[in-house]
């Protein structure tokens, strides 16, 4: 008989998740489905293109069905992480518990558990515009390619960054499919966001990283953590300053990012980084953040 899998710090496993069939729990684990700050994170970008282009009201059906990708390809992603990784996970204590590692899942599941997932895309796929579409077909090398930048560069979490917010450009293309540098400033704003925010979950990680061999920021930092933090926050906030004044050349517009503006200062501020629940508990902070950037852009983009 399967025992119960060791859950962690950031997972939700006793809630929705512990409803589901003994046989079905592992699957749900090992798409992260039992933690959702994921496919959160993987979100908001989206609305952040939609509804700086503009398009978040007239538009908000297409809102809810990139929230459906973004839990099934959130979902997709981690599961072929962990069939790339699985080696590499025995090695570390917070991942040495996942369904695959564990033998909860075999391999060959593990494939077909993602082509179900990748299904799932595939429907919110066909949702898009041809130039999103194009788009989001891109992304896929991205993604193919980011469970093996831990082992070639000390900066995986900039490749996360990639990964993550390219949401944002499918997200403005669905809505208004011209490629503008409002878009791309919004996309490089949110790529630096996701390496702040990454850095600080790698900060749990760190001992087991530097044992095994895997590369993170948060390592190539050192004490200096807290300060390349603020670097890269400071980057997104320039970044997306740059695209509100070009969608809006006003300082009332910029007022827009100051709540979110706060909140990352916030983060900096208090961070613990030899803490790791701190950092868990900062790091999941930023589903708030997601949503008051929504906020900024859905009110710039209704003004304009």
């Amino acid at each position: 008989m399967q025992s119960e899998p060791e859950t962690l710090p950031d997972t939700e496993y006793r809630g929705l998740i512990g409803l589901l069939p003994a046989a079905a729990r592992p699957f749900a684990l090992l798409a992260r489905l039992d933690r959702p700050i994921g496919w959160w994170l993987l979100f908001w970008p989206c609305t952040w293109g939609v509804a700086l282009a503009g398009g978040a009201v007239q538009n908000w059906e297409l809102i809810f069905w990139l929230l459906l990708g973004s839990i099934a390809m959130r979902g997709a992603g981690c599961v072929y992480n962990d069939i790339v990784d699985r080696d590499l996970d025995k090695q570390v204590e917070r991942t040495r518990s996942r369904p695959l590692t564990s033998g909860a899942v075999s391999l060959k599941a593990a494939w077909a558990w993602l082509g179900v997932l990748c299904l799932i895309g595939l429907v919110v796929w066909l949702q898009l515009g041809m130039t999103a579409k194009l788009m989001a077909l891109a992304s896929l090398a991205l993604v193919a390619a980011y469970p093996f930048m831990k082992r070639i560069t000390w900066w995986p979490q900039a490749w996360l960054g990639m990964v993550f917010s390219w949401g944002a450009l499918v997200g403005w293309l669905a809505v208004a499919p011209e490629f503008s540098s409002a878009m791309l400033l919004l996309y490089a704003g949110s790529i630096f966001w996701v390496i702040g925010y990454d850095t600080i979950y790698a900060l749990q990680d760190r001992e087991d990283d530097a044992l095994v061999g895997i590369r993170s920021s948060a390592l190539r930092l050192g004490d200096n953590v807290r300060f390349g933090v603020l670097v890269f926050y400071g980057l997104a906030l320039a970044s997306w300053a740059g695209a509100f004044w070009i969608m809006r050349p006003q300082a009332l517009g910029l007022a827009a990012l100051i709540p979110i503006g706060l909140h990352l200062a916030w983060q900096v501020g208090t961070l613990k980084s030899g803490d790791g629940e701190d950092a868990l508990n900062k790091f999941r902070s930023n589903r708030f953040a997601g949503f008051l950037m929504f906020l900024a852009c859905l009110v710039l983009g209704q003004a304009g």
